[in-house]
């Protein structure tokens, strides 16, 4: 491979590493051409762009997005393969699934709202995590509680002060 075929994949891969702020190393070395095509497949299913890359290449493009974590160049040995994702938790439950099915791929770090997650231990607490749009959803909905509450008492008391008074009574 040319000096510049290797700075374009460089480049490319310190865009989506910035883009996405989401990412994850994987091992799938020893893995055949068919279930390497199967993991391709669910990833598009889903979203997650998988990209096969050279650990020094991996390396370059992290410092090229700014990112200077020992802890992730520590994992780029062996064969490496990056997934990225919108939704940070999309990657781990993939891994998780496909791991009914084998021992691969293994997780070898994940790089999610600039934190490190070093290790296949890490795995189930990826899975736990939250996105955006779920975090955004719950405080929305811890938000109406209470407006809920309200507006039920004020209709089932129909709609009356002593109405009210006697449902928020009731409630003491």
């Amino acid at each position: 491979m040319r000096k510049e075929e290797k700075q374009e994949i460089v480049q490319a891969l310190a865009e989506q590493i910035k883009s996405y702020g989401n990412f994850y190393i994987t091992d799938t070395a020893d893995l055949s051409v068919e279930k390497i095509n199967g993991i391709r497949r669910k990833c598009f299913e889903q979203d997650i762009i998988i990209q096969v890359a050279k650990n020094s290449l991996i390396e370059k493009a992290l410092i090229e997005a700014g990112i200077d974590s020992e802890e992730l160049k520590g994992v780029l040995k062996g064969a490496s393969t990056m997934m990225f994702s919108e939704n940070a938790n999309a990657p781990a439950k993939l891994i998780k699934q496909l791991r009914k099915e084998g021992d691969k791929p293994v997780l070898k770090a994940a790089y999610i709202q600039e934190t490190a997650f070093v290790g296949d231990d890490q795995l189930n607490a990826l899975v736990n995590l939250k996105s955006k749009d779920e975090l955004v959803a719950d405080i929305i909905a811890a938000l109406q509680s209470p407006a809920k509450n309200v507006i039920s008492a004020l209709q089932s008391g129909g709609n009356t002060v002593s109405g009210l008074l006697k449902a928020l009574e009731d409630r003491g």
